[in-house]
């Protein structure tokens, strides 16, 4: 089960995801955890960890034998995360990275003593996050009005002329914010709009064009090179399980 809410840190999201034993678990497959333009900071199994931005999608967190497991995490809004975690984006690329490799482990081990021994883990985690946002400069204002551009849909650009960036420019300093350039954040993005409609229910052809893809065909290229799998099977898993966020696929 997942659930997520509004985090009063601006943009990002709580969530929790709880996978029952397996005894318990219905049958049948689970969407693979698809790459969104977020990181994420998480607490599981008594560890803090740090998921980076993806580029394809990764398996959901496998359970321990005969016990149930319990994810939670703060996610940040694309271009937010380096600022607060203090490591560009694109280090942390497509890894599951212990908080204590980036941050001073007694540090480390004191903030996860605190999530650990609160009676909710996601509250405190979020709390942590809040504390710490308020020591550090805030997230590049240009940079994360880029991501909203990009995901309103605009050409990448477009994009760089409002934010009055060169295409070089822009993609180095992407490169930092989102770990990868404008045009792959630019595709992350409008696979995740449309998803967000198929899951609504539109036909696959009406929601890859408002969305922004070309076609259905387009969307399904997209579909196989981002994710994996193909509009169906993702469309079968959705219908039994809430999408899971970036960084809920590591496990301890």
């Amino acid at each position: 089960m997942y659930a997520e809410r509004a985090s009063r840190l601006d943009g990002a999201v709580v969530w929790t995801r709880t996978v029952p034993t397996p005894a318990s678990a219905a049958p049948g497959p689970v969407h693979p955890i698809l790459p969104d333009g977020c990181m994420d900071l998480m607490w599981t199994n008594g560890k803090l960890y740090v998921a980076g931005p993806d580029t394809h999608a990764h398996p959901p967190g496998d359970t321990p034998a005969g016990a149930a497991a319990r994810y939670d995490g703060v996610r940040f809004a694309p271009g937010a995360g380096p600022a607060l975690l203090g490591v560009p984006a694109h280090e942390l690329r497509d890894q599951r990275v212990d908080l204590a490799d980036l941050w001073p482990a007694a540090r480390v081990r004191a903030l996860t003593g605190r999530v650990s021994g609160a009676a909710d883990p996601a509250a405190a985690l979020e709390a942590l996050v809040l504390r710490h946002a308020a020591d550090v400069p805030a997230p590049d204002p240009v940079l994360r009005a880029v991501a909203r551009q990009l995901d309103a849909g605009r050409t990448v650009a477009a994009t760089a002329d409002a934010a009055g960036l060169g295409a070089r420019q822009l993609h180095r300093r992407s490169l930092t914010a989102f770990g990868y350039g404008p045009k792959t954040l630019a595709r992350i993005l409008r696979l995740q709009r449309a998803l967000a409609l198929v899951r609504q229910g539109l036909p696959y052809a009406d929601a890859a064009l408002a969305a922004g893809c070309a076609d259905q065909a387009h969307l399904s290229r997209e579909m196989r090179d981002l994710a994996g799998t193909t509009l169906g099977a993702y469309a079968a898993s959705a219908n039994r399980e809430t999408p899971q966020p970036s960084g809920s696929s590591a496990t301890a």
